[in-house]
């Protein structure tokens, strides 16, 4: 492939002539392709074991595997039940090295598509808060369907400037993700447009843009947090550079070792200044290992974990229509902090900050609509649901012509008991149906449907 001149000079320059050679044969090697069971819905192994597809481990991640070129799993009613997420191997890393635990409080500040947000999400186990921030209005709409399609109960998405988020959440978060916006060298072999547009994002630009989000990061990350940067770009510039220059300027961060697996190296103190330290973070190069070029840092803010101040939004009781639903429809009960916003209900699991003045483009666990007395249950809600929780269930097979039918919209023609029923894909949730008695109407969502 065609690259960049001025690319290639630096790449030269910083690798010498004998790793060049290798560094510039992989681009002509074929890219690797990868995707992670989600665990919300799925254990690895078990996904292991149902999948259509041959799989293989990703090293640096207990859930993520390789699969074939021509597979093509995005087409699979198992993607469309959100047992995994379709996500280049190397980008498994930065959300892997989070290590997102149950009651943690998460920040993704640069989360669209939302890849990472999942992976974290998957972590949490609905325990905590996730609040997964893109300042790119068109972005977000794609970050808030990943969210709901894997089934994530415990996520704000907000479209903020990481400067007006920071105003609203001083102090708040346990562990904060910066995968921060850059110029994309790590991605060329994947993404040929971002060779192409690589005059134009270049890292001199990037640099400015990854400074001002760290800033802003620094005030909402608690003393004792812990802080993940990551690129997937080469450039130092941006990676071992930055680092460097943010441990001067907020001295109560340190470096913490990112253990490495094969293949994997350590960031380069002769990049920088020479700060011995960055060799504890990471670096992941595609002549070294099957994936994409990246750079991971894992920080750790120094002191105590101190309890924080701030102002909550107001919780409300279950409203009855919903109650009613959970009766007639659901073997399990609802519990967390219920909000109304118009005629919506959501659910998280604890109180939130208030949000006042912030963009929200996704409010919890989005339930359904009140009807006056009618609830219309949300496609968010069947998807975060094991079919065991539902009374009424219909299981179609993934190779089955009704599973098929219903994912292109089309009503079946199925006699049974009137009311909501849960249409499954292998004893996976993947939609809602109506049964009228003599067929399931669809109800799985227009902008979703296959062509």
């Amino acid at each position: 492939m065609k690259l960049p001149i001025e690319f290639l000079d630096k790449m030269k320059n910083l690798l010498g002539n004998e790793e060049y050679e290798s560094f510039l044969k992989s681009y002509d090697a074929p890219r690797h392709y990868g995707l992670r069971a989600n665990g919300l819905k799925i254990n690895p192994e078990v996904f292991e074991t149902i999948s259509p597809f041959a799989l293989e481990p990703v090293p640096w991640t207990s859930d993520g595997f390789y699969y074939a070129e021509g597979d093509n799993p995005g087409r699979h009613p198992h993607y469309h039940a959100g047992l995994y997420y379709i996500q280049e191997p190397s980008a498994m890393l930065p959300g892997a090295v989070v290590d997102a635990r149950p009651g943690e409080r998460i920040l993704d500040l640069c989360a669209a598509p939302g890849g990472k947000t999942v992976q974290m999400a998957a972590g949490m186990q609905g325990e905590g808060l996730l609040i997964a921030n893109d300042i790119s209005a068109n972005r977000v709409k794609a970050l808030v369907k990943n969210i709901e399609l894997c089934g994530v109960r415990n996520a704000v998405v907000t479209n903020e400037s990481p400067e007006k988020l920071a105003c609203n959440f001083e102090g708040y978060f346990d562990k904060i993700l910066v995968d921060a916006p850059c110029s994309g060298e790590g991605m060329f072999r994947k993404d040929r447009a971002a060779a192409q547009s690589w005059e134009k994002y270049k890292c001199e630009k990037c640099c400015g843009m990854q400074w001002d989000i760290l800033q802003h990061a620094d005030r909402m990350l608690k003393p004792g947090g812990g802080l993940v940067y990551s690129t997937c770009t080469f450039s130092p510039e941006e990676d071992e550079r930055m680092i460097s220059r943010f441990l001067d300027i907020f001295q109560t961060y340190e470096l913490v070792e990112i253990p490495k697996t094969e293949g994997m190296t350590s960031g380069r103190p002769d990049w920088s200044d020479g700060n011995q330290d960055l060799a504890k973070t990471v670096r992941l190069w595609p002549h070294k290992l099957k994936g994409e070029g990246h750079f991971v840092a894992r920080l750790r803010k120094k002191g105590s974990n101190a309890p924080v101040s701030v102002g909550f939004e107001k919780e409300e009781d279950a409203p009855k229509a919903f109650r009613d639903f959970i009766r007639e429809n659901l073997n399990i009960e609802i519990k967390g902090i219920f909000m109304v916003k118009g005629d919506n209900l959501y659910c998280l699991p604890e109180q939130i900050p208030d949000l006042s003045g912030l963009k929200i483009a996704k409010f919890g666990w989005y339930l359904g609509r009140l009807k006056r007395e009618r609830f219309e249950p949300s496609h968010s809600l069947i998807l975060s649901l094991q079919q065991k929780a539902i009374k009424n269930v219909i299981d179609f097979s993934a190779g089955s012509k009704e599973i098929l039918k219903y994912l292109k919209g089309e009503t079946l023609i199925i006699p049974g008991t009137k009311g909501f029923v849960a249409v499954c894909v292998d004893g996976y949730t993947i939609g809602w149906a109506k049964q009228t008695g003599q067929m399931l109407k669809n109800l799985y969502p227009k902008g979703w449907r296959k062509a």
